[in-house]
């Protein structure tokens, strides 16, 4: 099986996997930045038009804070293991539903059995190819919110630990083994407490300002463009790649335009061959490595776009 070491030289390897406090604190910073500035634009220019936009732009930095939450559980946003496991935890992935600790959990085994039939997210993967008229379908109940009508049933069911965590399509439920109705409600609150906090946080600095009507766009944003972006951005990494364990051939790499960093993209997370090759690389790296294995052939040509990538996986 092909290893980053049989083109890279350990120096190399010791260069891309370098972590820096400083710029984990830029990603997450900046990503707030973008959130408070649509904010600030949607206050000052209340229209239909300025509130589908911000639709698009909380969509799509919603997915950069999962992708934050993603680098983190790699431990490679931030050097400081604390700040990778706490302050990513409440700052990224709290504020979208979900969790560091758990997610880690998941990912680690996605990434140890990629494109196999133990790899836990193999059913994000499996309906495609589908038809163009299934997909439109797909999108269409993204964008009215029934995928996240559907996501938050079982995320409430995982908070209370009915069903085991997952992140995929399939679910497992979780013996009872004699649990009553407290300690259900015990386990939820433990786990969605943290979601609580940060969006009643949100939601009272946007009162605190005399805006708490733009929080609306949050939750708007969560139940239609968020699902979308999300799901274009799974369709890109694994659907209608190889099934094996070779990450050249059950994992994709798409070139993104300004237009798909603000939205499936973000964090680089495009770069998904070289992500699997090399976990450890921060996401801001990840365009370096990939240019280091095309210069020495060791991968080919991206897809030129994610328009290329909607084509692959439908039927002709």
């Amino acid at each position: 099986m092909f290893r980053a070491k049989d083109v890279l030289s350990n120096d190399e390897i010791r260069a891309l996997t370098a972590r820096s406090d400083a710029a984990g604190f830029w990603a997450v910073g900046s990503t707030w930045a973008i959130i408070a500035l649509t904010f600030a634009v949607l206050a000052r220019w209340p229209h239909p038009v300025t509130f589908v936009l911000a639709l698009v732009v909380l969509g799509g930095r919603q997915l950069a804070l999962s992708i934050l939450m993603h680098e983190a559980a790699h431990r490679s946003l931030f050097a400081r293991r604390m700040f990778n496991d706490v302050l990513t935890d409440w700052l990224c992935a709290r504020p979208v539903w979900n969790d560091v600790a758990r997610y880690r959990k998941h990912h680690a085994m996605h990434h140890a059995h990629t494109g196999t039939d133990a790899d836990p997210d193999r059913s994000l993967a499996d309906p495609f190819p589908v038809s163009r008229r299934s997909l439109a379908r797909k999108f269409a109940r993204d964008l009215v919110g029934i995928t996240a009508v559907k996501r938050i049933i079982g995320l409430v069911l995982m908070d209370l630990e009915v069903l085991d965590y997952t992140v995929a399509a399939n679910v497992t439920r979780r013996p009872r083994n004699g649990r009553r109705f407290i300690d259900y409600a015990k386990a939820g609150l433990r786990n969605a407490g943290g979601m609580l906090l940060t969006n009643a946080a949100m939601a009272g600095v946007l009162a605190a300002t005399g805006h708490l009507w733009l929080y609306s766009a949050w939750v708007v944003a969560y139940f239609t463009t968020y699902s979308l972006f999300l799901r274009i951005r799974s369709l890109a990494e694994h659907a209608c790649t190889e099934r094996g364990d070779d990450p050249f051939r059950n994992t994709r790499t798409t070139r993104a335009g300004l237009l798909a960093r603000l939205t499936v993209a973000p964090c680089h997370v495009n770069y998904h061959i070289e992500h699997h090759l090399l976990v450890a690389v921060p996401y801001y790296r990840l365009p370096k490595l990939h240019r280091l294995l095309r210069a020495r052939g060791a991968i080919g040509e991206p897809v030129p776009n994610y328009t290329a990538v909607l084509g692959i996986v439908t039927a002709p």
